[in-house]
């Protein structure tokens, strides 16, 4: 509830401080004496349009503060907290805001300096102002939408549903990143194939270069490796002067060197050692020999593989110092790997594809059952709202409640596939519109009053405000509004400008506003009025100028019965 207001230099107002309780408080005084000025102040506080015109002659800046106590189970409570208003301990919200002529306008959330828009969403949450003014929540579409879900009990079913909404926008999220990455795979997969096909074509075998290096090498120098194995092999064993021919001759000499000295024996097995080596090279040279072959057709064919080879590494591997066979065939891996990869894809997508059906086919399904409760509670909001609006002399004014419903994909949104639309005809003949393009103020602030009187119990804004609520009507109808107002505020904290005593008389605080001239300038001043100054500003209301003994009576006679009823 709002708990404090502070004004300086705003219009006619040079400083003003207003303490206020909850339950239903009035503003009363003369005509043009200021009144309004608070709601506009007010308005401005929760994000209002301001304009230097409202600051006061001959100062450079007004200054507005209002507090309020927000209720620990309203959601405002939570949104301020998330963006670091309120401590996690704190319900209290100072609004605070400066107009300055030279534009340079601040408003400030508990001590915080805040962005106009951030204060803007307080309107309608926090201050519902009924009259001339903008902060009308129950004119907006989403408004009345969430007021025929509350009065209709279905916030539950819009949580169920708000649920299923989500997993099924997760789902759809899910589906479309997954065809986006395999519309992007698709466009690469003929380059993957073709590069796969190409290495696999190729057949590579690890360590394959360089045996086919080795190879070539013994094809290009057959001739000369023939003729050095063909010299070796002779100079070894083929010549009668051959190393183990004279090798044999060594072995005669030692075994007689040993006979006589024993130390050589040793040298004796050395020497047969070296003849088994030698005969086994000799040996090896001879079959080289034989192996070796001039065949140009297979240097050929090498000479190609190599060729094609050395092409792939240096297409495959341009961005390594040096590429082997073995990394190409890594390579061929991770293609084969990307492959499988768009196989799965496709399954993948018709996974998920079948999941966002399932998903939207049970949202859709919460959808419908939201909608049949919409339309099934906007009947009987309907005939509550006409039965009040009846009560308040509004009988004649046709009010009608559209819900309509688009039930299929595109239509769902977060609080299901409905729009909600409050439709009026203040005056016979004409046609139902929607309720802010045909109602004057001060039937909208009766209207809203009975709109507020039916969602008492399941609207949670705070702090209401009516204006010009009583323009218009007077006796029966004003003693019925005054009534509704001091019910309603059992559900909230309710204030009301007006200009009737059968309304002002069932208030549980009265303050008056009145104009005066100090030092030759005109000031607008405000203050709580006790029992006495209750009775005395009734009987003004009551009697006008002439002020009587009987006017005195029945004032306190209707403030009386006002109280006793409460």
């Amino acid at each position: 509830m709002l708990t404090e207001l502070r004004i300086a230099n705003f219009a006619v107002i040079e400083q003003l401080h207003l303490e206020f309780a909850g339950g239903f408080q009035v503003l009363t005084g003369e005509t043009g004496a200021g009144k309004s000025i608070l709601v506009d102040a007010l308005a401005l506080l929760v994000g209002g349009r301001a304009s230097n015109e409202q600051i006061r002659a001959e100062s450079e800046e007004a200054e507005l503060q209002a507090s309020f106590s927000i209720p620990a189970k309203s959601p405002l409570i939570a949104s301020l907290r998330d963006c670091g208003v309120l401590a996690p301990d704190e319900t209290e919200l100072i609004v605070r805001r400066i107009l300055s002529r030279s534009g340079r306008n601040r408003v400030y959330l508990n001590g915080r300096l805040t962005p106009l828009h951030q204060v803007q969403s307080l309107a309608g949450t926090l201050i519902d102002i009924h009259g001339q003014h903008e902060q009308q929540s129950l004119l907006a579409a989403q408004a009345q939408l969430d007021a025929l879900d509350a009065f209709g009990q279905l916030r539950e079913a819009r949580r169920a549903y708000a649920a299923r909404f989500e997993a099924w926008r997760a789902q759809r999220q899910a589906y479309d990143e997954a065809v986006r990455l395999a519309a992007e795979r698709q466009a690469k997969e003929d380059f993957i194939r073709f590069q796969y096909n190409e290495l696999a074509d190729a057949e590579l075998r690890s360590g394959e270069e360089e045996a086919l290096d080795a190879e070539r090498r013994r094809l290009s120098h057959a001739q000369r490796l023939g003729q050095l194995s063909d010299e070796a092999y002779e100079l070894l064993y083929g010549a009668e002067s051959s190393s183990l021919a004279s090798l044999g001759a060594v072995a005669q000499r030692l075994k007689e060197l040993a006979g006589i000295d024993p130390e050589a024996v040793e040298w004796t097995g050395l020497c047969e050692s070296a003849t088994v080596e030698l005969r086994e090279l000799a040996g090896r040279l001879r079959d080289y020999k034989q192996g070796l072959e001039h065949d140009p057709d297979r240097l050929a064919l090498i000479e190609e593989r190599l060729d094609k080879l050395q092409r792939l590494k240096k297409k495959y591997g341009a961005a390594e110092a040096s590429v082997t066979i073995a990394r190409l065939i890594e390579k061929l891996e991770l293609l084969q790997g990307e492959l499988d990869g768009l196989n799965q894809s496709e399954s993948l997508l018709a996974d998920l594809r079948e999941k966002v059906i399932r998903a939207e086919r049970d949202a859709l399904a919460l959808a419908e059952r939201l909608s049949e409760g919409r339309k099934k509670s906007a009947k009987q909001l309907e005939t509550r709202v006409k039965t009040e609006l009846s009560a308040l002399r509004m009988g004649q004014t046709q009010f009608q409640i559209v819900v309509s419903s688009d039930p299929n994909e595109g239509a769902l949104g977060p609080t299901g596939c409905d729009r909600v639309e409050f439709l009026l005809s203040a005056n016979p003949g004409e046609p139902l519109q929607p309720m802010a393009k045909v109602a004057s103020g001060g039937e909208l602030s009766r209207i809203m009053l009975a709109l507020k009187t039916v969602l008492a119990e399941s609207d949670g804004v705070p702090v209401l405000i009516f204006d010009e609520v009583d323009q218009g009507v007077g006796g029966a109808v004003a003693a019925v509004m005054g009534k509704r107002l001091k019910a309603l505020a059992a559900y909230h904290q309710v204030f009301c400008i007006t200009h009737l005593p059968q309304i002002a008389s069932q208030a549980g605080a009265h303050y008056v506003v009145v104009k005066t001239v100090m030092k030759k300038r005109t000031v607008t001043q405000a203050r709580r009025l006790d029992q006495a100054g209750r009775k005395e500003e009734v009987a003004r209301m009551l009697g006008g100028l002439a002020i009587t003994k009987n006017v005195r009576e029945a004032a306190a006679e209707m403030i009386g019965e006002a109280d006793g009823e409460g």
